[in-house]
């Protein structure tokens, strides 16, 4: 039996370029978590406008960010394009909430990834605790359906889609310590 080496090696090549499209799109995918948790924990952030240009760096021009479902369609909507995912965004942080909103982070779980050469599809479920400064807090749960698409050799988003899979309320004051502001980053 002889193996023909430019098959071979074309066969490992696509692999291996696959294997790397996972890498980068697990990495963005948790780097969009990392920028929306609070406190915001990428050092030098200056403020949330910042915080928002760092987001939308990964998305495609193109990109669409919608909530789905009975829960998440009136609550979040649809936004398409690089300007409506800012308006999205601004809406949310910009907007005074009371209570204030002192903590969340995100929590991602059941990872699947498929690409199909410049394309791929992620789904996700994802945890989120937060707490308010009333003391108050909720736990949400979503699963996460999104596409992505590599741009001038970038893997980018091309869509976040968002379905509420619950949300619960949490015992108030249930986290005892949490930072006012993150250090994580800082040298």
């Amino acid at each position: 039996m002889t193996i023909d080496t430019d098959q071979a090696l074309a066969a490992l090549t696509a692999r291996v370029e696959i294997l790397e499209a996972e890498a980068e799109i697990r990495r963005i995918q948790a780097r969009y978590m990392f920028l929306c948790d609070t406190p915001c924990p990428e050092f030098g952030v200056r403020d949330d406008a910042h915080r928002i240009d760092l987001i939308l760096d990964l998305y495609t021009a193109d990109a669409v960010w919608e909530g789905v479902g009975e829960y998440y369609d009136g609550q979040f909507g649809r936004a398409e394009g690089h300007e409506a995912i800012r308006a999205h965004f601004q809406n949310f942080w910009g907007t005074k909430r009371e209570p204030a909103l002192l903590l969340n982070a995100h929590y991602l779980t059941s990872e699947q990834i498929h690409v199909t050469g410049d394309e791929a599809i992620g789904q996700w479920i994802h945890m989120q605790p937060w707490l308010f400064a009333d003391g108050s807090g909720i736990l949400r749960s979503s699963r996460l359906n999104n596409a992505f698409r590599r741009v001038d050799g970038t893997w980018k988003i091309s869509r976040t889609r968002t379905e509420n899979v619950f949300i619960a309320p949490l015992p108030d004051a249930f986290a005892e310590s949490y930072p006012a502001a993150s250090v994580l980053m800082k040298d």
